[in-house]
């Protein structure tokens, strides 16, 4: 069953994961194209399919710590350091997500649209929140993979 409930997180880590970092990624130099040439129905529905994808992904991510508890659960790996510092960090991580790259989203989102004014940092920032959730999703990765202090780790 570990075996299993290993494959169905680690897709799911792929599945969903995946799609948001690239898609946050190219979101803020989609939304300064958009800003710069607001007449560009192209690059207003490029800004839009991106922000969707990082709203439906981000849901669909739930389902990596559902799987990830369900694998240390299994490997009875719960207490261990590493696990305890991955949780904490995919929370931070989701909290970025929600609290930072989406609303900010949704706002340029807007202002490219023309419903409201956009300040030309606010892609500056956006990009560094995404680069932060970025960051943080690559350091829970280094961690499920070497398990540091883990004695099933390589």
């Amino acid at each position: 069953m570990t075996k299993f409930l290993l494959a169905v997180h680690v897709i799911a880590a792929i599945v969903a994961i995946g799609p948001v970092t690239v898609a946050a990624s190219m979101f803020p130099p989609a939304a300064r194209k958009a800003l710069e040439a607001p007449d560009d129905p192209g690059a207003l529905a490029t800004v839009r399919l991106l922000h969707r994808i990082c709203q439906v992904y981000a849901v669909a991510g739930v389902a990596v710590p559902v799987f990830g508890f369900a694998t240390a659960s299994d490997m009875g790996v719960l207490g261990d350091t590493w696990l305890i510092v991955s949780i904490a960090l995919t929370a931070l991580a989701a909290l970025v997500l929600a609290a930072l790259v989406l609303p900010r989203q949704s706002a340029v989102l807007e202002g490219t649209a023309g419903a409201t004014a956009v300040d030309p940092a606010t892609t500056v920032r956006l990009a560094m929140f995404t680069g932060i959730f970025n960051l943080l999703w690559a350091i829970v990765t280094v961690l499920m993979i070497i398990r540091p202090g883990s004695t099933t780790g390589a």
